[in-house]
């Protein structure tokens, strides 16, 4: 009999750590093969099914860092180590890692758009996706909002790391401002020679890329990510439709010289 696609299948909690008062990281215990920038429909029986990308993975373990701010998120901040919450998937197109190996990348990440390049930069760092060159520019609201920051000096043993809040904050002495400003101000050799990643809001995105443009980089060397409501994760229900593109299957990684074409 033929596998049911819609079916989930259930994955054990074997570790849950709090980024923010609302965001928080599960550990589930999966083996399945996968690449950074998919996303899995993570569910709970009689409360809700939402797409979450994933935060980090391994041979036999998948992260999903998720914001509890409705029904199901919420239930799942209340789960423990060793109860289940169900998975399907992966699904989507992620990043192109045979483009990204050996190459000089670069990353632009605001707020929860951190979580699904985070993979990118574990990868660099293990090795298994090698890289020549290695930036980061990490934007998020305030210092509370931070996630994944005990990493952040882990991060920097591979390349420069720039983590920025949006105003000046008391407690706070690191960078601030957008992240298109720091974007205006990075140096680039050959701006045709970097890979530059943007994953974020969709405002966010827009003005980053631009800026990213304005550096020279061309269009098909510009990777976004999109963020948009899904359901069935096939392509069947039409709810992640932008003109001609289903987002769950063609995306939710674009060329943003394509991407740029996507208007809904």
């Amino acid at each position: 009999m033929k596998e049911n696609p819609y079916r989930p299948f259930p994955a054990k909690i074997t570790g849950i750590k709090a980024e923010t008062d609302c965001e928080f990281t599960l550990t589930v215990a999966a083996s399945v093969a996968m690449t950074p920038g998919q996303f899995f429909q993570v569910s709970l029986p009689k409360i809700g099914e939402a797409p979450i990308s994933i935060s980090g993975f391994g041979p036999d373990w998948i992260q999903f860092t998720v914001r509890a701010v409705g029904r199901l998120t919420n239930a799942l901040q209340e789960l423990r180590t060793g109860e289940n919450l169900f998975i399907r998937g992966p699904y989507g197109t992620g990043f192109p890692l045979d483009t990204f190996r050996g190459s000089n990348l670069a990353i632009v990440a605001g707020g929860s758009g951190t979580a699904p390049v985070r993979p990118l930069i574990r990868g660099a760092l293990d090795g298994s996706l090698p890289v020549r060159s290695l930036r980061v520019i990490a934007g998020f609201k305030s210092k509370e909002s931070l996630l994944f920051a005990d990493e952040f000096d882990e991060w920097r043993t591979k390349g420069e790391v720039l983590v920025t809040i949006d105003k000046p904050q008391e407690g706070w002495d690191g960078p601030t401002g957008l992240v298109t400003e720091h974007i205006r101000a990075m140096m680039l050799d050959d701006p045709a020679d970097v890979q530059f990643v943007v994953v974020g809001p969709p405002v966010m995105m827009k003005f980053a890329v631009a800026e990213v443009r304005l550096l020279g980089v061309p269009e098909d060397n510009i990777w976004v990510s999109f963020e948009r409501l899904m359901s069935c994760g096939l392509g069947k229900c039409g709810h992640c439709k932008i003109d001609s593109a289903y987002i769950c299957l063609d995306g939710p990684v674009f060329r943003f010289s394509r991407a740029a074409g996507l208007i809904d």
